[in-house]
């Protein structure tokens, strides 16, 4: 019998089927690198290492992406007030975490993209939506993505935008967007991110933008370049929203 999961999109159990070289393509989020993970976090990853071992036991085979979230408010916090660079601070998580996997005897993942090693990438991608008219820059600099101008956006989820209003959990994210449920692509340097920043064509001439790759309203992001490059769009399982 063929190994089924639950569709999120259908509703319904299926047989899981790869698309090629009997390979299933598993994309995941992986921990933002601030601090030392608890046991909580290692759910999500016990829940994916059970999910590998289950499609290698039914004889395919699995190429899992994993990013690594490596600059976000936390991490510049912490990096700045520790005096050290953005890399060397995030390092010492990156390291353990790692050993944590060994120790749970967690299967590793193929690849483990950090997003700042895709700056570049990501910036390429946010000027084609922005020309694609699905994101948008605002009066401080931040670029949001345009949930209501992409067609089938949050179909996965079944998401009713109709119902969606503004609260506790989204006051926070709420810089200068025109829709409750946009969500920032690229956010504008502030004078609290001291030293950590990229050029962008969205800076102004004393500032210089940095990515956000902070959850807005808990809903988590990646660097998306990454995945795509590594996992082929269009082709993978993404690992996200465990229960």
């Amino acid at each position: 019998m063929a190994m089924q999961v639950f569709n999120s999109l259908t509703r319904r159990v299926e047989p899981l089927e790869p698309i090629a070289d009997n390979t299933i393509r598993l994309y995941t989020c992986g921990p933002t690198v601030y601090n030392f993970a608890h046991i909580g976090n290692f759910r999500a990853y016990t829940f994916e290492d059970i999910l590998r071992r289950v499609v290698q036991y039914n004889g395919m085979k699995i190429k899992q992406v994993m990013n690594l979230t490596d600059v976000d408010d936390k991490t510049i916090r912490g990096a700045n007030a520790a005096g050290v660079a953005l890399t060397d601070y995030t390092k010492t998580y990156k390291d353990a975490f790692f050993a944590d996997l060994k120790v749970l005897n967690i299967q590793p993942a193929e690849v483990y993209p950090a997003a700042t090693d895709h700056i570049p990438e990501m910036i390429a991608l946010v000027e084609k939506l922005v020309e694609k008219g699905v994101a948008y820059k605002s009066d401080d600099g931040s670029v949001y993505f345009a949930v209501t101008k992409f067609p089938g956006y949050g179909k996965l989820a079944h998401i009713d935008f109709d119902h969606q209003r503004t609260g506790a959990r989204c006051a926070a994210d709420e810089y200068d967007k025109e829709n409750v449920g946009d969500f920032a692509l690229w956010k504008a340097w502030e004078e609290s991110d001291g030293p950590v920043g990229w050029d962008s064509p969205w800076g102004h001439v004393d500032e210089v933008p940095r990515r956000d790759v902070r959850p807005p309203h808990g809903r988590h992001r990646q660097p998306l370049p990454a995945p795509r490059e590594r996992n082929r769009p269009g082709r993978g399982r993404h690992g996200q929203g465990v229960r």
